[in-house]
């Protein structure tokens, strides 16, 4: 018997986090009350969560291009496939899995950590139970404008990391000699679809709410003190990037093949 309580007790304990966390988002799109004070909070969510993101966004995606244009380049051994395979490939890569997925997995980190640290703190220290004691919906004063601000700003992040990866992957393989700006560039132009950045958006946006309502899920729920509230933020990253991952599959499942 105390077998089977041992297995059954993780799996009760993700199902009721999991009812927890679809009652939490129930709440969390309701009416704010003032509309001023939210939009006050909206600009605020979007600088913290958007614009203090882009610098450490800027260098990965530079780099990232680099990498993968690099590495193609390398394994081309095969005379028969054209030199503008290389930009082919170079912005297939960066557009359909490394931009949404690398980059929002990286930010899993960064804004997951910082948006749980933030409202367990406030749980802990009791400043939810302040708002809720002056009749304030904490979940939708809270975390309605950060999922918004990431919503809103999220794909804008996309769109300068694609950019800045094939930029990356221009400089790389012209300063290595492997391949020249008009090939690169001729290879980044043949075959593009549309449906090809419709899937990109689709997906960090996808990404975005569950970075944001994970995280803030953790970080809501957090009982203890200061320990309990970093265990609430590796929770919330390591949930986040899991999550990420199968939602990753599902998406390419759905709107790829």
């Amino acid at each position: 018997m105390n077998e089977i309580t041992i297995i059954l007790a993780p799996i009760m304990n993700v199902l009721t986090n999991i009812g927890k966390y679809f009652m939490m988002l129930s709440i969390i799109f309701s009416r704010p009350e003032k509309w001023r004070i939210f939009r006050n909070r909206l600009m605020n969510e979007i600088e913290l969560i958007g614009v203090k993101s882009l610098p450490i966004s800027f260098i990965i995606s530079l780099f990232m291009g680099g990498v993968i244009a690099l590495q193609t380049a390398a394994n081309m051994d095969n005379p028969l496939l054209p030199a503008y395979t290389v930009g082919y490939i170079t912005r297939s890569s960066t557009i359909l899995e490394f931009s949404p997925t690398i980059l929002s997995l990286i930010l899993a980190g960064k804004i997951g950590s910082n948006i749980a640290s933030e409202i367990g703190t406030m749980r802990v220290t009791e400043q939810i139970d302040a708002l809720e004691t002056m009749g304030i919906n904490s979940l939708t004063y809270l975390i309605l404008p950060k999922i918004v601000a990431a919503i809103l700003f999220f794909p804008i992040i996309l769109i300068f990391s694609i950019g800045l990866s094939l930029v990356g992957g221009w400089i790389s393989l012209v300063m290595s000699g492997l391949a020249s700006t008009e090939t690169y560039v001729l290879g980044i132009r043949s075959f593009y679809l549309d449906s090809d950045i419709v899937y990109a958006l689709v997906k960090t946006i996808v990404f975005a709410f569950v970075i944001v309502t994970i995280s803030s899920f953790y970080g809501y729920y957090t009982k203890g003190g200061a320990l309990d509230v970093g265990r609430s933020s590796t929770q919330a990253v390591v949930t986040s990037s899991i999550v990420i991952l199968i939602c990753n599959f599902f998406l390419t499942q759905m709107i790829l093949l």
